[in-house]
Parts: structure tokens; sequence; C-alpha cells
């Protein structure tokens, strides 16, 4: 098992911008995201999901804030987890958990980094954060080179939950190549934004990637305060 370099500790404040699984575990928004986990853990009884792949159509829709929040419910739950950026065009992982950006997945998989090096502590308790890294010339070159594929398979062995979080699908290639490698893709799509044929076409392109759709996680719906689901968590104590 590899022995994790310990990051400054940060206060629960600076997780509050984006995490609300952390900040307030007991809102309807939190309550959604253990549904989706447990939705996640029941999408395919017969295999195991250990890596799971989060992306979107287009930029903008959600894909980070969903995929730290997933990271966060299932560290919650006692689960050793990674949360990778594999968004080595625009990463945004590091400033999510107020981590430094100099070593990542793009130092890991160029041989500048050994493992030790390039994971890093969160101050959620079983929740581990891989950077990016330093933006590279080939990102969607480095997702499919041998060395991805090492490393996914020598991560599965010293983590229980691995989450990728990719670039939008249609936007570059990167997520058609990713979403190939793990058991499972989870499309998040933004409402009242996104479009069906945008929505469709991102559908289209990981079935062609032979990815495993484990669903769609609808962001930004907003429940009505009359709604039986608000009236029944939302009065949580």
């Amino acid at each position: 098992m590899f022995k994790k370099k310990k990051s400054s500790k940060r206060t629960p404040s600076t997780l509050a911008r984006k995490l609300i699984t952390v900040e307030n575990p007991k809102a309807v928004v939190s309550e959604q995201f253990r549904t989706l986990r447990t939705n996640i853990n029941f999408s395919n009884p017969d295999k195991v999901l250990k890596t799971i792949l989060v992306t979107s159509s287009s930029p903008g829709e959600g894909k980070s804030t969903t995929s730290a929040n997933i990271a966060s419910v299932y560290a919650q739950e006692g689960k050793r987890v990674l949360l990778i950026d594999a968004d080595m065009r625009k990463p945004t992982v590091h400033h999510t958990f107020a981590l430094k950006n100099t070593k990542g997945l793009s130092s890991v998989l160029t041989r500048q980094a050994t493992l030790t090096e390039a994971v890093q502590e969160t101050t959620i308790d079983s929740l581990f954060v891989m950077t990016s890294g330093p933006i590279p010339p080939n990102p969607a070159e480095l997702l499919a080179s041998n060395s991805m594929e090492q490393l996914i398979v020598e991560l599965g062995a010293n983590y229980d939950f691995i989450i990728f979080d990719a670039p939008p699908i249609l936007s570059v290639t990167d997520a058609q190549i990713l979403s190939n490698r793990c058991d499972g893709t989870v499309l998040v799509v933004k409402a009242g934004e996104a479009e069906k044929a945008m929505v469709q076409k991102a559908k289209d392109s990981l079935v062609a990637s032979q990815a495993n759709i484990l669903g769609v996680v609808l962001n930004n719906f907003v429940l009505a305060k009359d709604h039986y689901y608000y009236q029944y968590y939302g009065q949580a104590e």
C-alpha cells in the first residue's frame, strides 16, 4: 500500500463552496448524492464497480462538483476513495480541495513523479486526490497509453473506489477514451440548459466507445417546497 504525502490541513469552510455533502450532510442535496451512491452500487449487481468516470455533454454542467461529492459520500461510507482529475485541459479539482497541482496524473503518466508524490490527502477521512498535474500537450494520447492502463490496475489494488473527473465528452475525445477503460460512466446533465440533441449525441459517443453507462445525473433541478422528498428530508435535525 502506498504511503501518502501529507498535505496541510484545511478548514471545512474551504470545502463549503462545492462540497455540500461535507458542509451540510443533512441537506436534501446531500441525501440525493447518497441516493446516487446507492444507485451506482446496485446498477450492476453481478459486477463490482471500482472505477467510475464522470463526464457531461458540454462545459458548465456540474460534472466536477458531482465527481467531488460522489467521492465524498463514498468516503463517508468508509470506503478508501481516490478522486482523479482526468481533465488535463481545464483542471479544477485542486481548487475544490485547495491542493497544489505541481504533480499529478500527467506527472505519473510521463514518469515525472511517483504515485506517492502525486496522491494527496484531503481533510475528509479516507478520501485522497490525484490532481491533473501540469497541463500536457497531448492529454488524449496519455489517457490512451499503456501507462494509463497499468496505472488503473495498480490503483485498483490500493483503493476501494476510484472516480475520474473527465472533460466534457463532446468537447474532446478524452472522456471517450477513458470511459472504455472504466467499469462505469455517469453522465451529468444540467436541467434547463442542456440541449436534448447534445445529450443524445453525448450518449451516442459513449455507446460508440463501448462505455458502460450507469445512468444520468440531472443537475441543478429545483424541487418545490411542497415536494414530498423535500418535506421528508428537509426536516432532518
